[in-house]
């Protein structure tokens, strides 16, 4: 018998078959039904992520939720897959993907909402019409290869501190290069050097209460309670990610090169490529941090003493939306965010970043009152990527769009109902007649 959920998420077959295993897999009957649940920010394993894009939608569509959207760092090579994963399953599904960017002026010495780097930023470009996925791919290419020139480096100085234990280097081709997607399109992030340098280590000490002993004896890292009863536990199914969490926020500053002017461009260069192929560029909110759900980020302050100003700069650098996570923040923080992108006219977009095997598939916070709009500009954001996708003019934002004399608000509703009415199961089939009901003003308040 085939084993359809190897297959789903074998990173390394092609995505056809893994689109056919999804065909073929016997769905189990009462797959949950959530209030209406999404996530538009599932990480893939074409950045670093335990998830096919296949296995993304499923476990998405096995938690209940009824639209999922991938978004890889410098990486849209999980977009087709994605888009067509979700149409097997029957859910909503949307596309991007995840850049860091250089901010200037009085930003340029700040920490905005990037552990690591300070004037640098997150922000995502999402809903991407899929003519315009080779754009994307090339405007992205050169990113990449900047990027694994300098986590080369990086792993030559891990490789220093690696060889002052006593153990063996890190092999950065057989380790991490072909345990990635670069071949494809994908990316290779600090993370994929970092699960490097814990399967180096489990397979040295082996897994328990030792890998606490030795990370503090050769490297200086003490894990907090919490994580340190985590590693020791040989029978943890998440062991490796929970390592790498460690790794990352303890371990790395040891090693990490601030990367250059090539790897992260100006801002302003994102989005104006966003508005260029009808996407839609969002700032990140991180918010300042008590405690991080991934456990891979301390207890830090981030843009909540500027973000007055922050919004201001994100207004002047061209920005649609901005995207947070419900489950990150606090109310006050984030009723301050939805009050900034009212009076500044930009769209809100929600999505929980996957990218361990420990963190759940659902948002439950999502279905409060205060973020129920959320699941709206979701359907909006399918709406825009699958009508966008047919004529450019109905890009959300597109200075062309027949709907852009109506107030922002007004056209995310419209667009709403649009990418509710779509059928999900065949979203291109039934994309040109919602496009003539979006034209006939049929979805109009």
């Amino acid at each position: 018998m085939t084993d359809y959920r190897t297959l789903i998420n074998d990173p390394h077959a092609d995505p056809q078959e893994r689109l056919r295993g999804l065909s073929a897999l016997e769905k189990p009957a009462g797959l949950p039904v959530s209030g209406g649940e999404v996530n538009n920010h599932i990480h893939t394993v074409y950045s670093f992520s335990p998830y096919t894009p296949s296995m993304a939608a499923l476990r998405a569509r096995e938690a209940g939720l009824l639209a999922a959207g991938s978004v890889d760092h410098d990486s849209i090579g999980a977009a087709e897959e994605m888009i067509a994963a979700c149409s097997i399953l029957g859910i909503g599904g949307c596309t991007g993907f995840e850049v860091r960017v250089r901010f200037g002026g009085s930003f340029a010495g700040r920490k905005i909402n990037n552990p690591d780097s300070k004037g640098m930023a997150y922000m995502t470009v999402q809903g991407i019409p899929a003519p315009a996925i080779p754009q994307v791919r090339d405007f992205l290419a050169p990113l990449r290869q900047e990027r694994l020139a300098r986590t080369r480096r990086m792993a030559e100085s891990a490789n220093a501190i690696f060889h002052e234990a006593g153990l063996p280097d890190i092999d950065f081709q057989r380790d991490v290069i072909d345990k990635s997607l670069y071949a494809h399109d994908g990316e290779i992030t600090e993370r994929h050097l970092l699960a490097a340098a814990a399967e180096k280590l489990i397979a040295a000490y082996g897994k328990g209460p030792v890998i606490n002993e030795k990370l503090a004896l050769h490297f200086g890292v003490t894990p907090p309670a919490k994580a340190a009863q985590a590693l020791s536990d040989p029978e943890n199914p998440h062991y490796l990610y929970d390592l790498l969490g460690i790794l990352k926020s303890s371990f790395l500053s040891r090693i990490f090169i601030q990367p250059g002017a090539k790897e992260c461009i100006n801002a302003e260069a994102v989005t104006a490529f966003a508005d260029s192929i009808g996407a839609i560029s969002a700032y990140a909110y991180l918010g300042d941090i008590a405690e991080s759900p991934t456990g891979d980020k301390k207890a830090e302050k981030f843009e909540d003493d500027y973000i007055e100003e922050l919004f201001d700069e994100l207004s002047r650098l061209g920005y649609r939306a901005v995207t947070y996570m419900p489950p990150r923040n606090t109310p006050e923080q984030l009723r301050r965010v939805q009050r900034l992108c009212a009076e500044r006219g930009f769209m809100e977009i929600s999505g929980v970043d996957i990218n361990s095997s420990r963190q759940s598939f659902n948002c439950p916070e999502i279905l409060q009152d205060d973020f129920r709009h959320l699941l709206d500009t979701t359907w909006a954001l399918i709406a825009h990527e699958r009508l966008g996708s047919l004529d450019p003019r109905f890009a959300l934002f597109s200075p062309d769009n027949p709907l852009g004399t109506l107030p922002l608000q007004k056209r995310l509703a419209a667009y709403a109902r649009a990418g509710k009415d779509l059928d999900l199961a065949y979203p291109e089939a039934s994309a040109p007649g919602i496009l003539k009901k979006l034209q006939e003003g049929r979805y109009q308040p």
